[in-house]
């Protein structure tokens, strides 16, 4: 299969493009005219043009790569079969009503198989919302807004395009961006052990989020996890509701425990919801690798850093002592009035937090580092301390963050630009540290 067109295309082709406002080939074009290449606005009914694109009648006017499918299902296997006459490599299906639509669907999504087969064409989908590589400028898909994501450091692979929409705008929305997002949909002949290997050779990907409701390719799905070298996490769902999953994207029904194991033998990282999977995601792309396992935390308040110790004690991670030298420095910093332990608390932020997060950082004990700071905008954040540290000892620092978000946003942008990954809720930085724990058990 031409894989390589659908993640590198030259020029696309929409077939069913339309320049009517809120049909499928109209937003599909609004999308595709972000592309760098040539765009085919496909149509023997459309007159002019759409966003500055002349229709054309056919696809065999083109010399696409790659062609966005926005026509009805039923329509779909001749427009394959055109596709593979005019010497498409790659095609995205966006229409339902295949093999989880019953007989007639299954039928239907065969002749798609038969054609891609004859023809060498890889297919996404059917029945996805498509995919976006940001850093190529590709946004093949139907989906209003997705034009205007940011490029970021993880890949999302969805079964569900519900999820892979949710997870795009939710990384866009928090101020990450996105390294792309690839809905799988019925999977006709591309599924997650075709995307991953790829993935894991863009250096732009750091780290790969993937939504599986099941496969029948399970096991070269995890050899290809195995096979990585790219942090890989999970969520799986749809492990009750068969007659739901058979109606969504006709995935066979496998219960969690049939991935949890393998996949976390293969090194993958498993997680329970969909801001799980893209927090672990995040930390995994975005800081180095620790060390070991022991944590220190760092707080200017008390109660959430109660809570972030609670819950990484109840998973059984480590507090360990700091060494003499960094509790004699720590007390020089915080005059004896705090809790300078570990977890250390200064009570408030203060003008000494960042040299109170070096101390610790710097402590042979310690191999993470988690911190929880409320905004004060006479102070911000300790950037610059944070960034000597890193660049000194390159040791993950999470950093957990409160405050009016447009205040604190410019600090936490450059916190991110020099490796310390942020969250902005105390279970958030907790559950991301336990990740970059596990990661070294």
């Amino acid at each position: 299969m031409s894989i390589s067109d659908l993640l590198d295309p030259e020029s696309i082709a929409v077939i069913g493009a339309s320049a009517t406002p809120g049909k499928l080939g109209n937003d599909a074009m609004a999308n595709a005219k972000e592309f760098d290449g040539p765009v085919y606005p496909v149509n023997p009914s459309g007159e002019g043009s759409v966003y500055g694109y002349e229709f054309v009648d056919s696809v065999a006017d083109t010399d696409a790569d790659l062609a966005l499918c926005c026509v009805p299902g039923p329509a779909t296997p001749d427009v394959i079969e055109d596709c593979g006459k005019a010497g498409v490599g790659a095609a995205v299906v966006f229409a339902g009503g295949f093999a989880e639509a019953g007989e007639k669907g299954t039928e239907l999504q065969e002749g798609i198989a038969a054609f891609a087969e004859e023809y060498d064409i890889t297919v996404l989908g059917p029945n996805t919302a498509g995919h976006i590589i940001p850093h190529r400028n590709i946004f093949s898909s139907f989906v209003p807004g997705f034009d205007e994501i940011e490029q970021g450091n993880v890949a999302v692979v969805a079964q569900s395009g519900g999820v892979g929409v949710t997870s795009t705008f939710q990384l866009d929305r928090e101020g990450y961006g996105i390294a792309g997002m690839y809905g799988l949909g019925n999977r006709v002949n591309t599924d997650f052990d075709d995307v991953i290997p790829l993935l894991d050779e863009d250096p732009e990907v750091g780290g790969i989020a993937l939504h599986i409701e099941g496969t029948e390719r399970i096991d070269a799905v995890i050899e290809a996890v195995e096979d990585a070298s790219t942090p890989i996490v999970a969520l799986k769902s749809g492990n009750l509701m068969h007659d739901f999953v058979q109606a969504h994207t006709a995935a066979p029904l496998q219960e969690y425990e049939r991935y949890a194991e393998p996949f976390t033998d293969a090194g993958g990282i498993m997680a329970d919801s969909v801001t799980e999977l893209l927090d672990a995601s995040r930390v995994l792309a975005s800081a180095p690798e620790p060390d070991g396992p022991n944590v220190g935390i760092v707080t200017a308040q008390a109660g959430p850093g109660i809570m972030m110790a609670d819950y990484l004690a109840e998973r059984g991670v480590n507090f360990p002592e700091l060494t003499t030298e960094t509790q004699e420095r720590l007390d020089d910093i915080l005059l004896g009035f705090t809790y300078d332990e570990n977890p250390v608390d200064t009570g408030r932020p203060m003008p000494e937090f960042g040299e109170v997060i070096d101390a610790v950082g710097r402590d042979d004990n310690i191999d993470i580092v988690l911190v929880y700071e409320i905004f004060e905008h006479s102070l911000g954040y300790p950037v610059e301390e944070l960034e000597q540290l890193v660049n000194d000892v390159d040791k993950p620092v999470v950093f957990t963050v409160a405050g009016p978000n447009e205040a604190l946003t410019p600090d936490r942008r450059r916190m991110e630009d020099i490796g310390v990954v942020t969250f902005d809720a105390p279970e958030r930085g907790a559950y991301a540290t336990s990740v970059l724990v596990d990661s070294v058990k």
